[in-house]
């Protein structure tokens, strides 16, 4: 069964780091564009970041741009997204999320598979 583990959240004071991790169960991910959104309580989901199967196209959402960083690691199946700089805005649910796109896409229906989702708190 597909499956996409999203883990790393906690809580944190403003302007304090966190690095989340996304673990997916198959090698087929390896090609996937990978993505991270987030939902706050009565909010849309939101797009956060996105990289591409091969590691050289990302793209970031305004609100997060300049403080997060997405990258692959561990055979292409495992993605972080490392985020500095934290806001008490920040505080959501944060999913990761694959699509078969070839290119680091911002759209939610794009992507099909989704993790479970990771809390984050940010505290002023």
């Amino acid at each position: 069964q597909v499956q996409l583990v999203d883990s790393g959240g906690g809580w944190v004071q403003a302007g304090g780091s966190l690095r989340l991790s996304c673990a997916a169960s198959e090698r087929t991910f390896s090609i996937y564009t990978m993505g991270w959104f987030r939902q706050a309580p009565g909010k849309e989901r939101e797009f956060v970041a996105a990289i591409t199967g091969s590691g050289r196209s990302t793209a970031y959402g305004d609100s997060v741009k300049g403080r997060a960083t997405i990258s692959r690691g561990n055979a292409q199946i495992t993605v972080y997204l490392q985020m500095n700089s934290l806001k008490p805005e920040d505080t959501a649910v944060y999913y990761c999320a694959a699509s078969k796109n070839s290119w680091p896409t911002m759209m939610r229906n794009d992507y099909i598979y989704w993790g479970q989702g990771t809390q984050v708190t940010v505290s002023s």
